[in-house]
């Protein structure tokens, strides 16, 4: 089967996508596309992805986009292993930790966003960061509380399995501590980090091992 993923090493939701597909043990290309070089708004590239975003990843010519909606649909086409829970519970739960990630924290706090603090509003270095690091600490303590909550953390943050929360929390923690945002704050959140670095899903497709790193 040809599959395609067009990734950028420092996105958070290219590096989900990467953690899904070496989980699930699917093979791919890649394609990387660069931010910075704004090669994501060129034409050829709105041709495969209308909303010119990474990452795409295209399956036998059909193009997939949204991480979310990527990740189930790869999960009910290749079930094993699961990266979601049997429960509509569970399932609830899993969807609410990553929904908390990927629609109220990442949308803050994207290059694109902070780009248009300081081109449209003036924000200097120091006001975007203060941004960033206002929605990380109000995203982040609120799914810390959220966890400790519903007890349904283990080793990852559904129990002992891996689910897309994890491909969800484990970038979103790559790019605060970029930022310098403090984590260990998040004691239960940054357990679920650390066990999830174990594994080479997460390992071996972080930013740091890409080859459009270098």
């Amino acid at each position: 089967m040809a599959r395609h993923l067009y990734t950028f090493f420092r996105s958070s939701t290219s590096y989900r996508m990467r953690i899904m597909l070496a989980y699930k043990r699917l093979d791919y290309q890649p394609h990387y596309v660069s931010l910075p070089k704004m090669e994501h708004r060129e034409s050829g590239y709105r041709d495969l992805n209308p909303q010119g975003l990474v990452p795409l990843l295209i399956e036998d010519g059909r193009g997939y986009i949204q991480t979310l909606a990527v990740i189930e649909y790869l999960d009910e086409i290749y079930p094993e292993p699961p990266l979601m829970p049997k429960t509509p519970q569970e399932r609830a739960y899993v969807r609410a930790f990553s929904q908390i990630i990927s629609c109220d924290i990442h949308p803050l706090n994207n290059v694109r966003v902070l780009k248009r603090l300081k081109s449209q509003f003036g924000a200097d270095e120091a006001a975007t960061n203060e941004w960033y690091a206002h929605w990380i600490a109000e995203g982040l303590s609120s799914l810390e509380e959220y966890v400790a909550r519903e007890g349904r953390s283990g080793r990852f943050a559904l129990g002992d399995s891996v689910t897309m929360a994890d491909t969800c929390l484990v970038p979103q923690i790559f790019n605060a501590q970029r930022f310098g945002c403090p984590v260990d704050v998040y004691p239960k959140l940054m357990a679920v980090f650390d066990n999830c670095m174990k594994l080479p899903a997460f390992t071996e497709t972080q930013p740091s091992t890409q080859p459009d790193a270098f």
